[in-house]
């Protein structure tokens, strides 16, 4: 049996806004012990007349594809309703809250109600019953993608629900300063945008970033990184949007999981490597399974309405590796299920890093439940079709013409405030300080003064930015490249996290 010290890469692959019962929920149906749909036969929401609605399956259906449309809604209230109904937001939730949550934001309620079905993902269903599926990994927190990517980097979301510019820059400490210090290669890997970027500790390290392509490459040679973090396309440019946000069509998604399986499968570097395939939150689509208590990642700040002490809807998690027995059902051996910060915590124990970044992290059970077998170079499938549907053209150029949605105005919000990052002569230390006076002074933002552009042209810019930092980086204050070895911390720099030092980021020095 292996161990996680047998594992020397790891890669993460996070998508958008899905459930797991959405993604998942009838992967099995034959009757064996797993937690999906079959199991939960009086799973339903109650629609706007308080009738039941149960989940319901168009498999081979073109237009659920793109099921819920229009996006639900994913604010902290959002997610209350969706879990609590009308009813007080404590407790076990009941989770009848969707369809009534999803009218109000304009959508017909039984389609909040569609799961696909195993013919409608094939990539992510072979992967799943080829090795291992956890029907027991919760989103860290009911809340917004900004919170719950920020858990799976740096194990808290800083007191925020939503995705919150009055945070930006985001000042926690990182998995990625942690393998930096213990001399750890990692890189983030990015179609168009990075939602890594918004953390200002990796602002140094900015050529850490590097075009998905890059991954493809690095992947098959002897430069592949101990830690390969990727983020799908989120903006339709030369090909369409393959997050799976909704109502983005799953399909671009599931391609996209068949082509980082086929690199990493067939990588000199296979025998040692998991690949974890996961999703930042729910996005408002309905699982049925109740998100339990959670430990809180650090005493809460003044004033914070949330303490952080549950966990979000429940969302898929499918973790391939050559140790991994085909058709696990993986669960962790404690109280507590996986989340995210159960990567960073797989991460530190593969490579040596030193104290959690977080409480929540530290109790955090890691994946090497997954190494369940000998090692098997051969396991099956030596590679997956990687398909897209045969409205492709057609689809790509009515995504271009769109207006951006909520999150593309985001990010195109962000890149224009990295894009002081990509100016000759402008260090870390000025930016920083710019970057906080600048988001203390301005207004919450106001979707309607984003610019008249539709959603190619604001992927464009924010993609420009992107590999404009990725190209040069953030200059430190020495002079040298984003790479920088020195020591000292940069203003605006949280001072502390709340577990204690961990390992020396050679350019922030203590965290």
């Amino acid at each position: 049996m292996a161990t996680l010290s047998d594992i020397r890469h790891i890669v993460v692959l996070m998508l958008e806004n899905r459930s797991f019962d959405n993604v998942l929920g009838y992967l099995y149906t034959d009757g064996r012990d797993f937690n999906g749909l079959a199991h939960a036969p009086g799973a339903a929401s109650a629609g706007p007349d308080n009738a039941p609605i149960a989940p319901w399956t168009a498999p081979g259906s073109a237009a659920a594809m793109s099921l819920p449309s229009p996006d639900p809604g994913e604010s902290f209230v959002d997610i209350t309703q969706q879990l609590y109904g009308n009813a007080a937001a404590s407790g076990v939730p009941p989770m009848n809250g969707f369809a009534a949550n999803y009218v109000k934001h304009g959508g017909n309620a039984r389609d909040i109600m569609h799961c696909f079905s195993p013919q409608d993902l094939p990539a992510l269903t072979t992967l799943a019953r080829s090795y291992a599926v956890s029907d027991t990994w919760f989103a860290s927190a009911p809340c917004q993608t900004w919170p719950n990517r920020f858990f799976v980097h740096t194990g808290t979301a800083n007191g925020y629900e939503n995705n919150d510019l009055a945070g930006f820059p985001f000042p926690m400490q990182t998995v990625f300063n942690e393998l930096q210090g213990a001399g750890q290669k990692w890189r983030i890997y990015f179609h168009d945008f990075s939602q890594a970027a918004l953390l200002q500790r990796l602002w140094p390290y900015f050529t850490n970033f590097r075009a998905f392509d890059e991954f493809l490459e690095d992947v098959d040679s002897n430069d592949m990184p101990a830690y390969s973090f990727l983020e799908p396309r989120y903006f339709p440019g030369l090909d369409m949007p393959c997050d799976m946000h909704p109502p983005h069509n799953v399909a671009y998604g599931d391609a996209l999981v068949a082509q980082v399986y086929n690199a990493v499968r067939n990588s000199p570097n296979w025998a040692s490597t998991m690949l974890v395939i996961t999703f930042d939150e729910h996005g408002g689509c309905y699982d049925h399974v109740p998100p339990p208590p959670a430990i809180r990642p650090e005493a809460p700040r003044p004033g914070q309405a949330f303490e952080f002490d549950r966990y979000g809807v429940r969302v898929p998690a499918v973790i391939v590796s050559p140790y991994t027995k085909a058709q696990t059902v993986l669960r962790p051996a404690g109280p507590q299920p996986f989340d995210h910060t159960s990567i960073i915590r797989t991460v530190r124990a593969c490579f040596g890093l030193q104290n959690p970044l977080s409480a929540r992290e530290a109790s955090a059970p890691d994946l090497s439940a997954a190494l369940n077998d000998s090692l098997d170079v051969n396991r099956a499938p030596a590679s997956l079709p990687v398909t897209m549907p045969a409205s492709a053209a057609n689809d790509l150029q009515a995504a271009q013409n769109a207006q951006p949605n909520g999150l593309q105005k985001l990010f195109h919000q962000i890149a224009e405030k990295l894009d002081a990052l990509t100016k000759p002569d402008v260090s870390v230390e000025q930016h920083l300080q710019t970057a906080v006076q600048q988001t203390a002074a301005q207004p919450p933002f106001d979707p309607a003064t984003f610019p008249a552009i539709n959603a190619a042209q604001a992927g464009a810019y924010a993609r420009g930015v992107m590999q404009a930092l990725a190209a040069g980086g953030a200059t430190p204050p020495d002079g040298t490249s984003g790479t920088a070895s020195t020591t000292t911390t940069a203003p605006g720099i949280a001072p502390s996290r709340p577990n204690g030092a961990g390992q020396q980021d050679p350019y922030f020095g203590g965290s």
